[in-house]
């Protein structure tokens, strides 16, 4: 075994790693960018180095620094998690040409597995069935276009490199196809650097299951069963379990030995993924969709069914150790059931967010594992992908781990970034879920029923309670005109708080007496009696309305107060002069374009004073490998444009204003009918 080992990554998996360096006894040394510089991994390993700044292509993606941390460490090996470098054959080489070994494949394997077109016909010549479609290399559009009508819609375009649902889109129809190229190449070329495309039939109502492949350098290559991830949002799986619910023995061992065979057929060495797709109305045929040549996130539902740790069993087989174990020797026990943990907004269309973690409550128990990159006092930035966790159950049978992960999201308390913790509880519950009837579309035909922006009134008490608290004055002695009581002769007055939450409409709370003994009237409810007790930030709370009584976690962050109870968190802000900007009712009325997440603005399509019609693309945002379109809300002219390709932007922050097309005329009839020019400065006639 190595002496040293440096972790190539960031995050959740960084910690993971180094968990199991430390249980091996090995040094684990952690790289960080600036953003990084008090992440969790830092903290954990014990020795860091700095790579660079922020941008992935100064840091985590630098050969050159990764490998000069290296030699400044002594590190004998690298292991690159998943992501960023784990995935690169330059990288593999650089490694073995300066002696340090690469936990991984071989080059030559991550190059046939990683183009899909390659990997196609490398495990299709294996025996491996494959989807049906069109995959050379180099195509262009025209090309496509003309090969789409062979292949059928609906059709999927797919980058041939990487994965993770960049590059990747669903074309229904041929009208639709131009522009999922456009899309899909841009994509493709920001997130791997290749924009090479490939066509293959979709198939309708698909389940996604993948093989755990183990193999050694002396031949030896066994499988770990499947995992089922057909709960996916924008490609991108969100719930995992092992095993799957669709296979019966007969098919697993199919699938199971498809797998091997992939793994064979490229001279596969590590632990790696082979995934495949299924219909959910045909589970008898199922086709080769790729192999991932790394770990896989959702690598701990098989180690929790398995009994084994992959990540020791990457480091064994790549210090030259065989695998002591064949295929009859590994027996599955259980069910393992697996949550991703995104700093994401389901309710605005799995939006990435941000923020700084104010509080933290990740609690693992008997059955439950997490795995997480987050602690407060971290600060969740768009640079980096917006997965902070893993929560994953083991249970008996899969009733009893679905029980379990749910019990265990709701007790996860992270406040200062919104994510997606009440949806995954929303999901689990859902009746299909609970059956094992999935497919790839099923978060998106039920997304209405999973996700809500409305308030409860017990939380809307609870912070303007909480806001109460906040503005009472502190000491042994208070001025009793100080305190935000709304006393006055005759009887108390009401103080009204305009409470709003992200993505909703505001609502008014209104609130008398003391926070510990109080009335509160939401909009034009009826007063209700509510009491707070034990409030202070980072601490519960206990609130009492209308006779009924809640704990909730509370954290402060300025005028926003954080409230989280079993699972759900929601950031409630006293509105003060708010942009219009900040509603969206609002926003689409008068044309105003703002950011809707923090990142970098990649594409402007238009300049000012040009002429734009409803839902036209104006700009692209980019944030954590996710592109959104900002589209014109109405027909009109553009009257300012406020950024430039490149820019970072803020959450909200202001790129654009599309006036209608009336106000537009209007308004240069006003200035005596004079175009204006892009630059703002009226044309001569």
């Amino acid at each position: 075994m190595f002496d040293t080992v440096l972790v190539a990554n960031r995050g959740e998996i960084a910690v993971r790693i180094i968990r199991t360096l430390h249980a091996l006894g090995v040094r684990a040394v952690a790289v960080y960018s600036d953003a990084d510089a008090d992440a969790l991994h830092v903290a954990a390993a014990d020795v860091a180095v700095r790579l660079g700044p922020t941008p992935p292509a100064a840091s985590y993606l630098s050969v050159e620094r990764i490998l000069d941390a290296c030699r400044v460490t002594g590190a004998q090996a690298v292991h690159p998690g998943y992501g960023f470098l784990s995935e690169n054959a330059t990288f593999a080489r650089a490694c073995a040409d300066a002696a340090v070994v690469f936990v991984g494949p071989p080059p030559e394997a991550i190059e046939s597995m990683g183009d899909k077109i390659r990997a196609k016909q490398t495990v299709a010549a294996a025996g491996v069935p494959v989807v049906p479609g069109v995959h050379r290399s180099g195509m262009t559009d025209a090309e496509l276009s003309a090969a789409a009508g062979d292949v059928g819609y609906p059709l999927m375009v797919k980058a041939t490199a990487g994965g993770g649902g960049k590059g990747m889109r669903v074309v229904r129809a041929r009208d639709e196809l131009g522009a999922a190229l456009a899309a899909a190449r841009r994509e493709a070329a920001a997130a791997f650097g290749d924009d090479d495309l490939l066509l293959e039939r979709y198939v309708e109502r698909p389940r996604h299951i993948e093989v755990q492949v183990l193999a050694d350098a002396a031949g030896g290559v066994v499988h770990l069963g499947e995992r089922e991830c057909s709960l996916q949002r924008r490609h991108q799986k969100v719930v995992e379990e092992c095993p799957s619910p669709l296979l019966d023995d007969a098919r697993r061992a199919r699938m199971g030995a498809a797998g091997v065979g992939a793994a064979r057929s490229c001279g596969y060495v590590g632990a790696g993924t082979v995934e495949f797709i299924v219909g959910a109305d045909a589970p008898d045929e199922f086709f080769f969709l790729e192999m991932n040549t790394r770990l896989q996130v959702e690598h701990p539902v098989t180690e929790q069914v398995y009994g084994l740790d992959l990540v020791e069993w990457q480091l064994r087989v790549a210090a030259g150790e065989r695998l002591p174990f064949d295929q009859a020797a590994l027996r599955p026990t259980g069910w393992a059931v697996e949550a991703r943990v995104y700093a994401e907004d389901p309710a605005r269309g799995f939006l990435p967010t941000g923020g700084t973690v104010l509080a933290a409550d990740e609690l693992a128990g008997a059955g439950v594992r997490v795995d997480s990159g987050v602690r407060a006092g971290v600060v969740v930035g768009s640079a980096y992908d917006p997965m902070l966790a893993k929560v994953v159950a083991w249970g008996e049978d899969r009733d009893a781990a679905l029980r379990r992960l749910d019990a265990a999201l709701a007790d996860y308390a992270l406040l200062g970034v919104t994510t997606n913790i009440a949806f995954l509880r929303a999901l689990l519950a859902d009746p299909d879920v609970r059956a094992g009837r999935l497919d790839t579309g099923l978060i998106e035909r039920r997304l209405d029923d999973l996700v809500t922006h409305d308030v409860p009134d017990d939380v809307l008490a609870a912070a303007a309670l909480v806001r109460l608290r906040a503005l009472t004055p502190a000491g042994d002695v208070v001025d009793p005109f100080d305190v935000r009581d709304g006393w006055r002769v005759g009887e108390h007055a009401w103080t009204t708080l305009r409470l709003e939450a992200p993505g909703g409409a505001p609502v008014d709370v209104a609130a008398r007496g003391r926070p510990h003994d109080a009335e509160v009237r939401i909009g034009d409810g009826p007063p209700l009696r509510a009491s707070l007790r034990s409030s202070a930030p980072g601490q519960w709370l206990t609130v009492t309305l209308d006779g009924r009584r809640r704990r909730y976690r509370c954290a402060g962050d300025g005028d926003v107060v954080w409230l989280e109870r079993d699972g759900a968190a929601w950031a409630l802000r006293e509105q003060d002069e708010l942009a219009a900007a900040r509603h969206p009712d609002e926003a689409a009325a008068a044309g105003p374009l703002v950011a809707p997440m923090p990142g970098t603005v990649t594409v402007v399509n238009v300049a000012r004073g040009d002429t734009v019609t409803a839902g036209q693309t104006l700009l692209v945002v980019e944030a954590m490998k996710m592109e959104h379109p900002i589209t014109a809300p109405v027909d009109g002219i553009v009257a300012a444009l406020h950024v430039s390709a490149g820019q970072q932007v803020a959450m909200e922050a202001p790129l654009a204003l599309v006036e209608p097309a009336e106000e537009s005329g209007a308004a240069a009839l006003a200035d005596g009918g004079a175009p204006a020019s892009a630059d703002g400065v009226g044309a001569p006639a």
